[in-house]
C-alpha cells in the first residue's frame, strides 16, 4: 500500500504541516544548542563554584536537564525527517506494524505517526 489512499490536496497539506513542524523543531534545536553552549562556557569558568550555590541548580544538574531536552529536540527533528521520507517514498500513512492505513484523524493529531491506533495501543 502507498499514500495513494490520500488525495493530492491532502498530501500537500500533510507535507506543508510536516515542513512547518520541521522548521519549528529546527528552531527549538538551535535554541537548545545555544543554551548548551552557555552552560558549557559557565562550566568551564573556574570561578563558578556552583556546587555551593544555594540559589539554584548546580551546573551539573543544568547540563543534564539541557542535554535531555536537546536529545528530545534532535529526536523530534529526526522523526519529522523520517515522516517526510515516508511521504516521498509513498509509504506515509501506512502502519509499520500491520500494513493497514493509519486514519486521517490520527495523522492530523500526530503527523509523524508510524502505527495505526490499534497497533499503537498494543505497543504500550
Amino acid at each position: 500500500m502507498t499514500t495513494r489512499h490520500f488525495s493530492e490536496s491532502r498530501l500537500e497539506k500533510i507535507e506543508q504541516a510536516l515542513r512547518e513542524e520541521r522548521t519549528e523543531a529546527e528552531a527549538r534545536l538551535a535554541e537548545h544548542r545555544e543554551g548548551m553552549a552557555e552552560v558549557r562556557t559557565a562550566r568551564s569558568d573556574a570561578s563558578a563554584d556552583d556546587e555551593h550555590d544555594p540559589e539554584g541548580p548546580t551546573m551539573t544538574q543544568e547540563w543534564s536537564q539541557r542535554n535531555a531536552v536537546l536529545a528530545d529536540a534532535e529526536a523530534e527533528l529526526a522523526e519529522v525527517d523520517r515522516a517526510l521520507a515516508r511521504l516521498a517514498d509513498g509509504s506515509y500513512g501506512i502502519c509499520a506494524n500491520c500494513g493497514k492505513p493509519i486514519s486521517v484523524a490520527r495523522l492530523e493529531a500526530r503527523p509523524t505517526a508510524t502505527l495505526c491506533i490499534d497497533c499503537a495501543r498494543l505497543a504500550r
